[in-house]
């Protein structure tokens, strides 16, 4: 049974709109979990809508950054299509633009040419999030569907945690939309806790070339598939186990060691089932992933946040990343699916593992250079 207990509150750097962020303490994204704890959690989630919405054919859409993994593992699960937002470029294709107003990335976009192709054999669309606190970005989503494709699909969302108040839970009913999650949240107190704590953590956002860079292996594997494209989630499924066989072959794991498994960005699923697969060694693994969540962080032993490292991103140069409460583990997989670059990315990374102490690196690409621009 999951209850609020889930929940940590942190603080927006320098959001008017929205000054505080809901951080699930099992998710896996801002805060380092044990991989299994956050499947574990997603397939209660898929519980719940399978028995809603059994015999259905469903299309899953998870919202980029935060719920790409929940709704490729929901989607998985259920034996459903999938798809993702984005706000990264996919070259050749017509999107449907809408925007996030509380994000700190307030443009997102998903790829109208898929949505078509689902409209003739799926009849429901479920979109997939973390937490919902209002419903307002969905909504603008829903509207755009809704005079784009008429009554060709229904409408249901599905989170870990919503918070919506009952008059938008109200609007959700009376437009049919329907709501499954697994925890009912009371934002009125947010503000205010989030407010109680001093921004005084440690921040690490240009870093001094670390002086004795461990060698960190390079590792090129096939066969990728991107998430934000439609798909059956059974086929990604098996595109991760070749991904995990392949790092299997390469890298050479024990057992009890310390390990950390990064995913990038939107990139969390493939990173996620890898280290969990890790964990199946009988190795002590944790799983997060890099963000464009610009989040205070705060020494205060109760706030989920103690630790920044500002990075370059590894999807497009000038674009600021972070991550958060880094440690020093035997051995790091960075796992994305980011094309080459300059390399600025890579190297402001590697010297956030290396200062937290992490020696045996491992930077796993899996990725089609042509599917960015």
């Amino acid at each position: 049974m999951y209850t609020e207990d889930i929940v940590a509150v942190a603080k927006r750097e320098n959001n008017t709109k929205r000054g505080y962020l809901v951080v699930n303490k099992h998710q896996g994204k801002h805060i380092p979990v044990a991989p299994d704890k956050a499947l574990g959690m997603f397939r209660a989630l898929a519980d719940l809508v399978g028995r809603r919405y059994q015999g259905e054919q469903l299309l899953l859409i998870g919202f980029a950054e935060t719920a790409t993994a929940i709704g490729e593992a929901l989607a998985i699960q259920l034996g459903a299509d999938y798809m993702q937002t984005t706000r990264e470029n996919i070259p050749g294709v017509e999107y449907l633009h809408f925007s996030e107003s509380h994000s700190h990335a307030t443009e997102q976009k998903v790829v109208k040419d898929d949505i078509d192709a689902a409209a003739g054999r799926v009849k429901r669309i479920v979109f997939v999030e973390d937490e919902v606190t209002t419903g307002n970005t969905i909504w603008k989503l829903i509207c755009l569907l809704r005079q784009g494709y008429g009554e060709k699909f229904c409408f249901s969302v599905a989170s870990l945690l919503n918070g919506m108040d009952a008059a938008a839970q109200e609007k959700y009913q009376a437009a049919q939309v329907g709501m499954v999650y697994l925890v009912k949240t009371d934002h009125s107190r947010y503000p205010q806790l989030a407010a109680q704590y001093q921004n005084n953590g440690k921040y690490w956002e240009q870093l001094p070339p670390c002086p004795a860079l461990p060698k960190v292996q390079e590792i090129k594997v096939s066969a990728y598939m991107n998430a934000r494209r439609l798909h059956k989630a059974v086929d990604y499924h098996n595109a991760c186990e070749r991904l995990w066989q392949e790092i299997k072959g390469k890298v050479p794991f024990g057992t009890g060691e310390g390990i950390l498994v990064l995913g990038t960005e939107e990139f969390m699923y493939a990173p996620l089932y890898v280290a969990r697969k890790i964990q199946e060694l009988g190795n002590r693994v944790k799983f997060h992933a890099t963000t464009r969540s610009p989040i205070m962080v705060s020494k205060d032993p109760r706030y989920p946040l103690h630790e920044r490292y500002g990075l370059a991103s590894l999807y497009e140069n000038g674009r600021a990343t972070y991550v958060y409460d880094l440690a020093s583990y035997q051995m790091v997989l960075v796992v994305t699916d980011a094309a080459p670059g300059e390399g600025k990315g890579e190297a402001s990374l590697k010297n956030a593992l290396c200062h937290c102490g992490s020696q045996n690196i491992y930077f796993v690409r899996w990725c089609e250079c042509e599917d960015f621009v």
